[in-house]
């Protein structure tokens, strides 16, 4: 039993660790928010959406997903087409006025909802990558140690994106002059384009044999 959550423990921090699209996002909402409670639906559907990821590894129904040639173009395309528009609005989202604490990048809590499960049922990498290796390291467990490996790597979801958004609000909190805030825009934007360019040019595109 120990084994199985220290082992899905580490596993789902070694994979949620690097940035990412996902992170980003949810690091970006919580800086921009005046509260922290602002950002908590970006930080709630974050979580539920790995969540069900990770359920649909460790039962495997993403060995059909990645089986399937239609699915996985039509997976990655959307995702591709999403991040570039992600990517367009981020970098268009200037600082407001810093005595309120938001600015124009600051998202309501159902376009929050919208895009964050967006990011994450749509990302590519987490289709791809993270949902694949932890179902494949799920079958080295049965029963009640593969419920404690599968509740483990969802633990971390939860814990690191509520982190997550409190260190990017405690990073909000300390800009006053707003520069923070528009370098982060910007920087994230980079990397959501980045994030797009790899699926397309990496060799992980639409039309690449896995």
């Amino acid at each position: 039993m120990i084994q199985a959550f220290i082992h899905g423990f580490i596993l789902a921090f070694g994979l949620i660790l690097p940035l990412g699209v996902q992170n980003v996002f949810v690091f970006n909402q919580g800086a921009v928010h005046k509260r922290f409670l602002n950002a908590l639906p970006v930080v709630v559907t974050a979580s539920i959406c790995d969540t069900l990821l990770i359920l649909l590894a460790v039962l495997g129904v993403s060995v059909l997903v990645l089986g399937s040639f239609w699915i996985k173009t039509l997976l990655l395309t959307a995702g591709v087409l999403f991040l570039l528009y992600m990517g367009w609005s981020t970098w268009n989202s200037n600082p407001g006025n810093s005595d309120t604490g938001e600015d124009a990048s600051t998202f309501a809590p159902r376009k929050q909802i919208a895009f964050a499960a967006s990011v994450s049922l749509l990302n590519p990498h987490a289709i791809l990558d993270t949902v694949g290796v932890i179902g494949t390291s799920s079958l080295s467990y049965t029963g009640m140690e593969k419920v404690v490996f599968a509740a483990s790597t969802i633990l971390v979801s939860w814990v690191w994106f509520t982190g997550l958004a409190l260190t990017g609000r405690i990073a909000g909190k300390l800009d006053k002059s707003g520069r923070f805030m528009f370098i982060l825009n910007k920087v994230s934007a980079i990397i959501i384009w980045g994030a797009a360019g790899y699926i397309l040019f990496g060799g992980r595109g639409p039309g690449a044999v896995t």
